[in-house]
C-alpha cells in the first residue's frame, strides 16, 4: 500500500514531499507527483504546516479538505497515465481541448470521481467504473 491507512501519516507524506521539493532535494517519483499537485494548489500550501495538518476538514464546517482534493488529483493523474478504467485517457484529452488546461480538466473529473467513490462507500462495494465513465462522458 502506497500511503497506509493513518491520516497523519498520509498528511506527513504531503508535507515531506513539499519540504524536499522546496529544498531541491531528490524526490521519489511519488514525491515528485505530490509536490507537483501541491505546486498547482498554492491555496493549500499552508495546510502543510505542523499545526494545520492536525485540522479536521468537514463538510459541516464548510471546509474543503485539501488533502482529499490533492489526493483526487493524484488518482485522476494515475488513471489517465494508465488508462484505467479503459477510455479515461481519451476522455481526459477531450476535456483538455474543451477547457484549454489540463488542471481545469482534472477539476471537472474530480467531481465525477468523488461522486463515484462516495457511492461505492455507501454501497460498501467497489467503485462502478462504467458509471464513472458515463459521468465523465457527460461532461465532455
Amino acid at each position: 500500500m502506497i500511503f497506509g491507512q493513518d491520516r497523519q501519516e498520509l498528511r506527513q507524506m504531503y508535507a515531506d514531499a513539499w519540504r524536499k521539493a522546496q529544498a531541491a532535494e531528490v524526490l521519489s517519483p511519488l514525491e515528485a507527483q505530490i509536490a507537483q499537485v501541491i505546486e498547482d494548489h498554492p491555496e493549500y500550501q499552508a495546510a502543510l504546516s505542523d499545526e494545520a495538518r492536525e485540522a479536521s476538514f468537514t463538510p459541516e464546517a464548510g471546509k474543503t479538505n485539501p488533502f482529499l482534493h490533492m489526493g483526487l488529483h493524484l488518482a485522476v493523474r494515475d488513471q489517465v497515465a494508465t488508462d484505467r478504467p479503459p477510455g479515461i485517457s481519451n476522455i481526459f484529452q477531450q476535456l483538455v481541448k474543451k477547457y484549454s488546461k489540463a488542471h481545469e480538466a482534472e477539476h471537472r473529473m474530480l467531481d465525477c470521481l468523488a461522486e463515484t467513490l462516495w457511492e461505492a462507500q455507501n454501497r460498501n462495494g467497489p467503485p462502478d467504473e462504467q458509471k464513472y465513465l458515463e459521468r465523465l462522458r457527460k461532461i465532455t
